[in-house]
């Protein structure tokens, strides 16, 4: 696979960019620290780890990890494994507190500064009902990290599918009410979530961003972490990632909203190409972000 080198690095930008698990272009041998290296290689300097399915990585592993992304300034995140659900019942629970709490103290070894994760289902519950056992639950684990001084944010993410905890609005909300928690606004998942074509414009990602400042202050813009790629959907959400270039995602008029409102923090790429979709929004990104500043 060649990728083009990007020409605007995160010195220069207010975002950084980076793809979720190790580019494709990684060493496969190399396990994390050879993505840590590519990313750099490629000008990108975020990384997400992609302990999806579950979390078995030493201590050794963990200081390896974290020395590389010290020695290329690149800045690291954990998604933790699926198999969490903030609604479900107790045992399926505290099964799921056991993979969230090893992501975070593992992560916190590792480097990683933010633990993101699906927030899970509602269940059979009403909505309200199941947002505020997860909150509780949620409170739990952060305040349970803080106790071990695992210094990390808890990032549930926005989901794609009207069946799964997720929305927006409930994900800030958690972090408006729970310490240590901040959202993972996936806003192609938001896309997909209403399986209408909606949330696709600039005006809407503008508005998306309004609630976040107005829901969670200047941290809520200036600390983003922000999951983007093309993606499938039906009426009831998400099916699957694309690339951007087949997608119906409009990337370009995402990019100058998030220039335009001067949002800081993470973009991580999880388009099925990886480092070249993320590439492409480094690009994209910088010449907004430039002419917003001519014009500023």
């Amino acid at each position: 696979m060649r990728v083009a080198m990007s020409k605007s690095t995160h010195l220069d930008l207010p975002l950084r960019f980076g793809t979720v698990g190790a580019p494709l272009s990684a060493p496969a041998n190399e396990g994390s620290v050879g993505g840590v290296r590519r990313i750099r290689e490629l000008n990108l300097s975020a990384l997400e780890l992609a302990w999806v399915r579950s979390v078995r990585v030493s201590d050794e592993a963990c200081a390896r990890i974290k020395a590389a992304a010290e020695q290329y300034d690149v800045a690291l995140s954990v998604h933790a494994p699926y198999y969490i659900n903030l609604n479900a019942e107790e045992s399926a629970w505290q099964a799921g507190r056991e993979r969230l709490l090893a992501a975070a103290r593992m992560g916190y070894k590792a480097g990683a500064t933010d633990i993101v994760f699906h927030p899970g289902s509602y269940m059979s519950s009403q909505p309200v009902a199941a947002w505020r056992v997860s909150r509780d639950r949620l409170a739990e684990v952060a305040d349970t990290l803080r106790k071990e001084g695992v210094r990390v944010r808890l990032r549930p993410e926005t989901m794609g599918k009207s069946a799964m905890l997720g929305t927006l609005e409930e994900v800030l909300q958690w972090s408006r009410e729970v310490e240590d928690v901040l959202p993972c606004v996936d806003f192609a998942h938001l896309h997909a979530r209403a399986g209408d074509g909606s949330f696709n414009s600039y005006e809407e990602f503008v508005n998306a961003l309004r609630l976040i400042a107005s829901v969670l202050g200047e941290r809520g813009l200036r600390a983003m972490h922000i999951h983007f790629s093309g993606i499938a959907y039906t009426a009831k959400g998400e099916r699957n990632h694309l690339n951007l270039a087949e997608s119906d995602m409009d990337y370009r008029a995402f990019f100058k909203a998030l220039a335009d409102m001067g949002v800081q923090g993470r973009v991580l790429c999880e388009s099925p190409n990886l480092e070249e979709d993320a590439v492409l929004m480094q690009h994209t990104f910088a010449r907004a972000w430039r002419k917003a500043a001519q014009l500023a």
